[in-house]
């Protein structure tokens, strides 16, 4: 039995309010030292383990455009986002367009997937569902939106809106990127995108939805505690 069969460490690490190309320098470095060193483990037939990194953290206003999105999504010019004061990045995930913003939790995990499963489809799902389940534990029923990646509320009617999206990143089974959920930040941001390129259905919140701010934090600790349980892994 190799490591890739047991080794279920995760370092959980919460960066705060911070810039998102300083958080997303951070993660490709961590992302790098990762593949780095699984290069070096099959190029010296050895198995030190690697970890796998869970972060959290909020972004100041931005829209990230994925590998797959159009500009067309993007409804603002360059001197409009100055006066708004929001910055834009085309980045290397999978998706179309989206916002991070205060009162947002963002979560990146950087995981060797040989750790847990080699299959990036079943990883989107098992994020979805520790969303799903504590998003329950604030009496919130989601579920999920046939062809598309993400967590939604009331999926199934006209009233479809989505209260998390997903885009991630994945090379030699290590991943980055990964989870926004909207918990307390402000939606009239979204206006000014069309978001994950889908133009008929709205965004909505945690706050929104139950008419109560919520205690970011509390909802930190309690998806930390579902994707640690889902991928059957344990924090360092």
């Amino acid at each position: 039995m190799t490591y890739s069969d047991t080794y279920k460490g995760v370092v959980v690490q919460n960066w705060g309010l911070i810039p998102f190309k300083e958080a997303w320098d951070k993660q490709e470095a961590i992302f790098s030292v990762l593949v780095e060193q699984k290069l070096n483990n099959r190029k010296l037939s050895q198995e030190q383990p690697t970890k796998n990194y869970l972060v959290f953290c909020q972004h100041p206003p931005v829209y990230t455009l994925g590998k797959s999105g159009s500009m067309e999504n993007l409804l603002l010019n360059e001197s409009q986002l100055a006066e708004h004061g929001i910055e834009f990045y085309k980045i290397n995930r999978g998706g179309d367009i989206t916002h991070h913003g205060p009162g947002q939790l963002v979560v990146y995990p950087i995981f060797d997937l040989e750790n847990f499963f080699t299959d990036i489809h079943l990883y989107l799902r098992t994020l979805e569902e520790a969303v799903i389940k504590m998003l329950k534990d604030f009496g919130v029923t989601a579920g999920r939106f046939p062809g598309y990646t993400g967590v939604w509320i009331e999926p199934e009617n006209d009233s479809a809106r989505k209260i998390c999206a997903m885009g991630v990143k994945c090379s030699r089974w290590v991943t980055m990127h990964g989870i926004a959920l909207n918990v307390n930040n402000d939606l009239k941001l979204f206006e000014n995108i069309i978001p994950c390129g889908i133009d008929d259905k709205a965004v909505t919140s945690i706050e929104k939805e139950i008419y109560s701010e919520v205690d970011l934090n509390l909802v930190l600790e309690k998806l930390k505690s579902y994707i640690l349980n889902e991928f059957k892994a344990f924090e360092e």
